[in-house]
């Protein structure tokens, strides 16, 4: 592969230690040479059929269009996905690959526990032993998840380092695979660090919009005309978006954590208030300050509590055909429960920024107007979060 493949527009590259390079160069040709092989494909497809439980429903939000008095909503529902969300898309595809590869250990950071669920489930799947980096902060927020990934299987390793959340649970990673590569497979889980990851992330999460461009047409006979998620690294958002990148009539815009407010310095908003650098193997995005030195964030959301943005993301802002914009923590717990209030369903925090973005456009909508939204992931995991945030005691 050439390099200009391992860029989107300046942003990606392979910014690693040396070590690592020909460990990513293997890979990268690895994928090349898998991704459009009939065996591999046909494998790939009968774990997320029969196994994930793909294709996930669009789900035609009544009370919520109702509610909104705008377009009509519809439900993109990875949280129907076994584990929980989105996640295990990618995970299937890439454990295949360590497969292939003869990697005898699998390692995986994680922030809101759902990305290490996920690879705890499909390492035990293929016999694989697994170690999962979570921040000592999220540890504590989601225990529910360090627990599930305990029962899976998988060792939990606290990281305690700067400010124990999803940044240095990754940092963490990055040193053990630099030191076992040999026998090591790093699935990371979002579009983001250095090449090929990026690119190969967003290939296997694009089943969502694939089947969401299938099942939109067999419900409407026409595209929708917006398509919201919500970005941390980003790979629930260019997994909707990528196949439907040429579609010039679709509008998308990418959801990101405005914290207590992007005027504080408590929020996780990379592209709203950050700038272009270098971190964890890549060139985006990131909140840093005049020296480069990479900022604290805050989220509720733990999966969105990231420093950056995956670099196809950052392209496509700079390129205008993505927006974004960021919604706050009390924005995002208003509209957790709106959508538990209208739809019975009960979003990630992550997804809850997405409604939450669309609960403020949807009314300015016209009733012809269609609005798909991602719900990248369920909500047991957030319950005591959100409770505590509304100052409930549930012990």
């Amino acid at each position: 592969m050439s390099s200009n493949n391992r860029y989107f527009g300046e942003y990606g590259g392979m910014f690693v230690p040396e070590t690592l390079m020909g460990t990513l160069i293997e890979l990268e040709e690895t994928y090349e040479r898998y991704k459009c092989d009939e065996k591999f494909l046909a494998e790939k497809e009968f774990y997320l059929r029969e196994y994930a439980g793909r294709e996930t429903p669009l789900y035609f939000a009544r009370r919520m269009s109702e509610e909104l008095s705008g377009g009509k909503v519809y439900l993109k529902r990875e949280d129907l996905n076994h584990t929980g969300s989105h996640k295990l898309n990618n995970v299937i595809g890439q454990l295949l690959l360590a497969k292939r590869m003869g990697k005898k250990r699998i390692i995986a950071e994680t922030g809101a526990g759902q990305h290490g669920v996920a690879t705890a489930t499909v390492a035990t799947l293929f016999d694989f032993p697994c170690t999962v980096y979570m921040g000592k902060e999220d540890m504590e927020r989601q225990a529910l998840n360090v627990f599930r990934m305990e029962l899976l299987g998988a060792k939990v390793v606290p990281v305690y380092t700067g400010t124990a959340t999803l940044k240095d649970a990754t940092s963490e990673a990055i040193r053990d695979w630099a030191a076992n590569f040999k026998d090591t497979y790093y699935a990371i889980g979002s579009v983001v660090g250095p090449s090929p990851y990026p690119r190969m992330v967003r290939d296997f999460q694009s089943v969502i919009g694939e089947e969401t461009k299938r099942q939109i047409f067999e419900k409407e006979k026409r595209m929708p005309d917006h398509l919201i998620a919500c970005v941390g690294g980003g790979s629930n958002a260019i997994g909707m978006f990528y196949p439907f990148l040429q579609d010039a009539s679709v509008k998308m815009t990418g959801v990101e954590a405005g914290g207590k407010g992007t005027d504080t310095n408590f929020h996780a908003a990379a592209i709203a208030m950050g700038s272009p650098g270098v971190l964890h193997g890549m060139k985006s995005f990131f909140l840093q300050d005049e020296f480069g030195q990479i900022k604290p964030v805050h989220s509720i959301s733990a999966g969105l509590d990231y420093p950056g943005i995956g670099p196809e993301p950052a392209s496509l802002h700079d390129e205008g055909r993505v927006s974004f914009v960021s919604v706050t923590d009390d924005e995002a717990v208003r509209a957790f429960r709106f959508l538990c209030s209208t739809e019975g369903i009960i979003p990630a925090l992550e997804s809850a920024h997405a409604v939450a973005f669309a609960c403020k456009m949807i009314p300015d909508t016209k009733k012809e107007e269609i609005i798909v939204i991602n719900i990248s992931g369920r909500g047991e995991k957030d319950v005591y979060s959100v409770a505590k945030h509304m100052g409930v005691d549930i012990g």
